[in-house]
């Protein structure tokens, strides 16, 4: 053995780190021994839309939801309370959840419309709501909605991705991850906005979250061009832009077997695909110039007031109608919010959306697509029954009880589920929380926990993320089976 008298501090270094790496190395693997981590999945894990069996009989195979972001009262539309009405003016001595302190008031303010019963189910709705009338015995009325939360993102959050929390998988994303698409040329997921601008929380209402971003809602625009960049530049045109997409496709799907597990070129070769297919599809099913004289009167299209919301609840039925899985509809940011002036704003929102949302289920139905089509009318929340801005009143938010609807896809029409207290502050009996309305639309979609369930870097997430949701048994027209 020879030694260097030339040994430097690098050496020395070197030699000195190369053994305590060594050291390093084998206490890490007998750590990794002990701790028995979970084997990795050797097949090849692909993301895409293709249909989906669901694990069990499914009752419903697409939905609409028709989200009314802000928070409608639901004493002045679907809530009556003779007790509130009574005790106008009056202060109130109870608890009461203000979410904001600085306008609050304890005085009681009764619903200024008339209540009055509908179909042969008798179900109170107020004047503001009659356009809802003609179909009260398809719709399925939730009197106790609950998420407990009173800020809007949160509570958005709560009915939208179940959870509080931001950066989770929107229901829509949900829904097409665990069935897919029956149309391969038209996006799963689709989003009607509101030309008043987006809604609270903006993009994160139709995100994929942690999911794959071939799940994420593609949306409409509520004016023409309804999907941008649709049509090719004059001179991709034809054969040459069917040469460009197939020479795109082949060196897409040479470096895809160089890099196999590559998710988002996954989605994003995909996305080319479907965008090739939109050119025609999207255009026709956005075309409602082809629809009748009646189709157009009864969604209100003949009406400066109706015709905008009109105008999106037919084209979400003739995406539902092509194989669209889940389609969205929203109102403008905050159209629901009434802190103030509720007596104007809350007559003039429900004249604009109501009679259409009536028409979406009155057509569904005369189509024969409402037993297979879940709606959902609601929004994160309702209105306290107390005076905000005694100058300009209004009514702050309430999370602890609110009303929303549902109809079609396996929910029992002509139905009142639920109540609030006597002044219609908090839910007190058969409480629907956000956990339970998602654990009944995955009984009625035939879905079941593993098929909502994501597999993540740190931890497997899902749509329930282990909450307590119990499937609302009295909501529907076929409840599971007790054994």
């Amino acid at each position: 053995m020879t030694f260097s008298s030339h040994w430097t501090r690098r050496h020395l270094l070197s030699q000195q780190l190369l053994g305590l790496g060594t050291l390093a190395t084998a206490w890490l693997q007998s750590k990794a021994a002990a701790s028995e981590p979970p084997k990795p999945t050797l097949a090849p894990v692909t993301f895409d839309l293709t249909p989906r069996k669901p694990a069990a009989q499914a009752q419903a195979t697409a939905m609409i939801s028709m989200f009314m972001q802000g928070g409608p009262s639901h004493i002045d539309l679907f809530d009556p309370k003779p007790e509130l009405n009574k005790r106008h003016l009056q202060s109130y001595t109870g608890d009461i959840k203000y979410d904001n302190a600085g306008e609050a008031s304890s005085k009681l303010f009764g619903c200024p419309w008339r209540f009055r019963k509908y179909g042969d189910c008798g179900m109170d709705l107020s004047e503001l709501a009659a356009p809802l009338g003609d179909v009260a015995d398809d719709l399925c009325l939730i009197r106790s909605m609950h998420t407990g939360v009173n800020n809007h993102g949160e509570s958005i959050n709560a009915m939208n991705t179940g959870r509080q929390l931001s950066g989770r998988p929107a229901l829509g994303s949900w829904f097409t991850y665990g069935l897919g698409s029956h149309n391969s040329q038209l996006p799963a997921f689709m989003v009607l906005v509101d030309p008043s601008g987006l809604p609270v929380l903006g993009v994160e209402n139709w995100q994929n979250g942690w999911l794959p971003s071939i799940y994420q809602g593609t949306v409409v625009r509520p004016q023409e061009p309804r999907i941008l960049n649709l049509d090719p530049p004059a001179t991709l045109k034809g054969d040459a832009q069917e040469r460009l997409l197939k020479y795109v496709a082949r060196m897409n799907s040479d470096f895809k077997a160089r890099h196999p597990g590559e998710h988002d070129l996954d989605a994003r070769m995909q996305s080319y695909e479907l965008a090739a297919g939109m050119q025609t599809e999207a255009r026709e099913a956005m075309d409602i110039s082809k629809e009748t004289e009646a189709t157009h009167k009864l969604y209100g299209l003949d009406n400066d007031i109706t015709r905008d919301y009109g105008t999106r609840c037919l084209i979400a039925r003739r995406l539902v109608e092509r194989g669209v899985r889940f389609v969205q509809l929203h109102t403008g940011n905050q159209t629901w919010d009434h802190h103030g002036g509720i007596m104007t704003a809350l007559p003039s929102v429900c004249s604009r959306t109501l009679p259409a949302a009536a028409a979406l289920v009155k057509d569904l139905k005369q189509r024969g697509l409402l037993d297979s089509t879940v709606i959902h009318w609601g929004g994160e929340m309702g209105r306290l029954p107390v005076i905000q801005n005694e100058k300009n009143i209004g009514r702050d938010h309430n999370t602890y009880g609110f009303s929303t609807w549902m109809a079609g896809g396996g929910f029992k029409g002509g139905v009142i589920h639920g109540t609030t207290d006597e002044i219609g502050h908090k839910a007190v009996e058969n409480i629907v929380n956000h956990y339970d309305y998602h654990a009944t639309l995955m009984y009625l979609f035939g879905l079941n926990q593993e098929q909502l369930s994501f597999r993540r870097a740190n931890g497997t997430g899902s749509l329930l993320e282990g909450q307590p949701g119990q499937i609302v048994s009295a909501l529907l027209n076929r409840p599971p089976q007790v054994t």
